[in-house]
């Protein structure tokens, strides 16, 4: 099964050999299978196939061996974010030392995981939710990556970059993955449509816990917050970007960059497979 549309470093835009998926993971193996296509493949929507095949991709690196988390935390599909290190990386590639700030890594800090295993650069990560960055925590302690990605907490939920940054702090880029949905309720209104079109109607695939999945005002508030904090702290990032899924928020997000005197921006489009996303790169 190969994966359409990939950045050209990306190791999975072949598809994916399960033999070989496997033999990295054995958790794995009940779960592969013929399709009704005749294609070796998993159920995509049963969560613990797709956790197992993601921790297979992931332990397919030589530095990370340990990865788990709760069930409610979303399973971060590998190739889609292994895409935005490296569209990240053509951006900042030109920096000697690299060190990038993740907002909202989540308990499964993967960014910071990739980054490191795929460039070996350096991180903060930051979340709002304590019991994400315990996990997040154990997951670094066990690949032993202390040295390499520092943890902060975000305490004050109307804040993004406030509370995080500290005096003397120097990122290449800021990155970020922003919550999607206006509410719970819309959240999980998506999950029900998610389900019916996998033909599922028992199984929840779509995980995540409030701070992953929605923000009041949705996608288009977090960005417009994310975007005027970005202009307080402009001197202590080369580039603030961010995940963009609603194409229609780009316009504002732009047109409000140049008021805060943002000196460039630019749009990354990403596409994996049916999805179409973009990366939002501002600096000033």
């Amino acid at each position: 099964m190969k994966e359409k549309n990939l950045h050209p470093k990306n190791k999975f835009n072949k598809g994916y050999d399960f033999d070989a998926l496997i033999k990295i993971n054995p958790k794995l193996k009940p779960f592969v299978a013929k399709s009704q296509f005749d294609v070796i493949t998993i159920d995509f929507s049963i969560p613990e196939a797709v956790k197992e095949l993601n921790k297979a991709l992931l332990f397919s690196y030589d530095k990370i061996s340990i990865w788990d988390f709760p069930k409610q935390n979303l399973c971060p599909p590998i190739p889609g974010r292994l895409d935005y290190i490296h569209y990240l990386n053509d951006l900042i590639s030109s920096e000697e030392k690299i060190t990038v700030l993740d907002i909202g890594t989540g308990a499964t800090c993967i960014y910071p995981l990739l980054g490191v295993a795929e460039y070996n650069w350096n991180f903060v990560a930051s979340d709002i939710d304590f019991e994400s960055l315990d996990t997040a925590q154990d997951i670094i302690d066990d690949n032993k990556l202390r040295e390499q990605i520092e943890l902060r907490q975000q305490s004050d939920e109307n804040n993004i970059l406030k509370g995080v940054l500290k005096d003397g702090d120097s990122f290449s880029a800021v990155m970020c993955n922003p919550p999607f949905f206006k509410s719970a309720e819309e959240a999980q209104g998506a999950n029900k449509r998610k389900n019916k079109n996998l033909g599922n109607n028992t199984v929840r695939n779509f995980s995540g816990n409030n701070n992953e999945l929605w923000y009041v005002g949705g996608e288009k508030a977090f960005l417009h917050n994310y975007l005027y904090e970005s202009s307080l702290y402009k001197t202590q990032s080369t580039w603030f970007t961010s995940l963009v899924s609603k194409k229609e928020n780009i316009k504002s997000l732009q047109k409000s960059s140049e008021k805060l005197g943002a000196i460039e921006f630019k749009v990354i489009p990403m596409s994996q497979g049916n999805k179409v996303t973009r990366i939002a790169c501002w600096r000033f």
